[in-house]
């Protein structure tokens, strides 16, 4: 019998589900049988691109968010208390699914919860340091506490330089936790083509930031020539298309197609979210990013790009169509070939 892993991300914004679809098939590749748990739309989008695979349903972690870049932090603060409760639920679930299931390994992105001591149980993040201005020690010392109840802690980037999270997951100094730098994850793949669209948008995270940055890009984009893909990024039951002079607008989409029009988009605008980053580092892309406001990680990591001269950004409050004209004197991502060893990663099972 093929040993069962308890695949696992994060359900903020669909990133973390996206980035284990390359480790989902891995597993497939070397034999596993993979068991995926999460909920709301990373549950969906994960159903979409794998139809016949097991699939279980963890408690929400029901997070609100700030309409306003000043109380996004201190909003998340005041409801540590109901987190916690989630990911105890979490937890407590997770020993029923061992038992129920046949679990014998964990890979958890981002989800707290998800582990035990009976199976190895890997942690996989970017952020080993969690930054959340003048309280980044704090909120680096809650996450360090719950990575040490796992095995292992895998790191979506290369260990020496260049990489792509700077400071979020370098430079980070732990006798406790045993850290693996396993490359970039990116389950889309680059194609040789002429680019037939100038721009391509790609939105994605929590409500409500991520309405207000589709109402702001679809009224200031509206002017421009040619057509313009525009990915709203809500996993739904069907996909639906509005086409609606320069845009094609649709809900979602899956794999393959996502990777055909990213490759046929000159500059892809999106928020500047890790998981986004790996796609088209890994393609190779010209990118503008807006990051969402509040979200200091985002927000680094477009700094952090624009000082590298890979990619420009503005604040979300600041966009207009002036802005995009500040891509040409960038370089855009250098698309990184490596191969993951998933057999000598999957060894822990």
């Amino acid at each position: 019998m093929k040993k069962r892993i308890l695949v696992a991300p994060l359900n903020w914004g669909i990133g973390h589900a996206t980035r284990c679809i390359p480790i989902i098939n891995g597993l497939l590749d070397e034999g596993f049988d993979p068991i995926i748990a999460s909920d709301g739309e990373a549950l969906q989008l994960l159903k979409k691109e794998f139809k016949d695979l097991i699939f279980v349903e963890l408690p929400s972690y029901n997070i609100r968010y700030s309409k306003t870049k000043s109380a996004f932090k201190w909003l998340l603060f005041l409801q540590l208390p109901k987190i916690r409760k989630a990911i105890n639920r979490e937890h407590k679930l997770v020993r029923k699914i061992i038992h129920d299931y046949a679990i014998e390994g964990i890979i958890s992105d981002n989800r707290l919860g998800v582990y035990s001591s009976k199976v190895p149980s890997v942690f996989t993040t970017h952020q080993l340091t969690v930054l959340s201005g003048n309280t980044t020690k704090f909120s680096t010392f809650l996450h360090t506490c719950y990575i040490k109840k796992f095995n292992e802690c895998w790191v979506p980037d290369f260990e020496g330089e260049p990489n792509l999270s700077g400071k979020l997951s370098h430079n980070f100094k732990s006798k406790e936790l045993t850290i693996k730098y396993i490359g970039a994850l990116s389950r889309l793949k680059k194609t040789e083509t002429k680019p037939k669209n100038r721009f391509m948008v790609l939105l994605s995270g929590p409500e409500p930031q991520r309405s207000i940055l589709e109402e702001r890009l679809l009224d200031e984009l509206k002017v421009l020539p040619g057509l313009i893909i525009f990915v709203r990024g809500k996993i739904e039951v069907e996909q639906v298309i509005v086409n609606q002079p320069p845009f094609a607008i649709y809900n979602f989409m899956e794999a393959e197609e996502l990777q055909k029009h990213i490759n046929n988009s000159d500059i892809i605008i999106s928020r500047s979210g890790y998981t986004t980053i790996m796609d088209l580092a890994k393609l190779g892309k010209q990118a503008f990013f807006i990051p969402t406001p509040g979200q200091f990680e985002q927000e680094y990591l477009a700094k952090y790009l624009e000082k590298s001269k890979i990619a420009p950004y503005c604040e979300q409050d600041d966009f207009s169509l002036s802005q995009l004209n500040k891509s040409v004197n960038y370089s855009g991502f250098k698309s990184f070939e490596n191969e993951i060893d998933f057999k000598q990663l999957f060894s822990l099972f």
